[in-house]
């Protein structure tokens, strides 16, 4: 540890007592609660990089309970990395939508077909090689890394995050604190056994992840539960629930827009998104720009040119949507047409009774389930 984090530490008042126990407590702690999880093994059997890999980017931005199903139906279409690199991208989307955050989904596929046509269908065993496929940052590198391949590095999300900077009440606030906690977090890896070097970093990676959900929550944490609690300076403080310390979230301004619901007996017109950007490659229904400050009348004239639309109806309400970077209004309007009426160029009809297997991002599902509505 370096002399400036090592000062920085002094001046937090971090407890020291104990601190040389922590690994072998987290792990004792873990080989008894340790959580049951789709993607984990039991104890003792080494994971499958692609079941680690595949539940890291699902997790991210994404909880547990929401990313269960989803592994589950992605492993049982696509049981190796082999199988998803020879998938198309249309079907990874499909099967991703309503997950969210759809840069994920593409880097997904991308990373399985660099894995398949690079590596032989087998991933690298090395971080560095590892953070050279796509959609795999230092984070991911190091939780396969550590969880797969028992790497000694130490990955930190969210949860690890809380735990650490609880422990060692951390003050410097977020994303400020991030390359301190790291190194933090990296003196809890556990010992390793007698000529292996790498023994159980995964095992503690993982610990501090299932403490950090079950124990050391955002509110009301169970510190009489924790391995660590007679150790930790937030609690003896008590004030853990302030941590980690936080900058102010900046909030993105409101964009408008509208989207047009076109129906042609029992199908829908739809279109496929642009491959880059926002929800690329996505399924959408046809809309406007969405801008800050657009009005009503702005966003009808960026209406699909449907040739037998006589009218636009426009729906009571709106449909709202937050994305990471701003929330979302839009207006829906709807129209009927003929039954032979041609969809414009680079659009499409589709079957209504078959949109669950569109890519349809929930903004879409929003808007479509509103402008369809009586």
């Amino acid at each position: 540890m370096s002399s400036s984090t090592a000062a920085k530490i002094k001046r937090q008042a971090a407890p020291a007592e104990s601190s040389d126990d922590r690994p072998a407590l987290l792990l004792d702690w873990y080989d008894r609660h340790r959580r049951r999880l789709p993607w984990r093994p039991p104890a003792g059997e080494r994971a499958d990089p692609y079941r680690v890999w595949l539940s890291e980017i699902m997790l991210q931005q994404t909880g547990v309970k929401t990313v269960g199903p989803y592994f589950e139906k992605f492993l049982a279409r696509w049981p190796d990395v082999a199988a998803l690199g020879r998938a198309s991208l249309d079907d990874v989307l499909r099967m991703w939508a309503g997950l969210g955050y759809y840069s994920r989904a593409r880097n997904l596929h991308a990373c399985a077909v660099a894995v398949l046509r690079d590596h032989g269908g087998v991933f690298p065993e090395t971080e560095e090689g590892l953070r050279k496929l796509p959609g795999i940052g230092p984070y991911t590198a190091a939780a396969i890394g550590a969880i797969a391949f028992d790497i000694r590095t130490m990955p930190v999300d969210g949860n690890i995050e809380r735990v650490v900077s609880r422990l060692y009440a951390v003050e410097e606030p977020l994303p400020q604190a991030k390359p301190l906690i790291q190194e933090l977090a990296s003196t809890l890896l556990g010992p390793s056994r007698a000529g292996d070097e790498n023994s159980r970093a995964g095992d503690s990676a993982q610990a501090l992840m299932d403490l950090g959900s079950s124990i050391c929550t955002p509110k009301k944490p169970a510190c009489a539960l924790c391995p660590l609690n007679e150790d930790c300076a937030a609690r003896l403080r008590g004030d853990q629930e302030t941590f980690p310390r936080k900058a102010p979230k900046k909030t993105g301004t409101l964009r408008r827009g509208a989207a047009f619901i076109v129906t042609r007996g029992d199908e829908l017109l739809v279109r496929t998104r642009a491959e880059n950007g926002l929800l690329g490659s996505m399924t959408e229904v046809p809309g406007s720009d969405w801008l800050v400050g657009q009005d009503d009348k702005a966003a009808l004239k960026q209406a699909p040119a449907v040739k037998s639309v006589a009218r636009w109806h426009r729906k009571a309400g709106v449909v709202t949507h937050v994305f990471t970077h701003f929330p979302l209004e839009l207006v829906i309007y709807t129209a009927e047409v003929a039954a032979r009426t041609r969809p414009p160029e680079g659009m499409r009809w589709v079957p209504i009774a078959t949109l669950a297997d569109e890519a349809l991002p929930n903004v879409m599902r929003k808007a479509i389930a509103h402008g369809l509505g009586g």
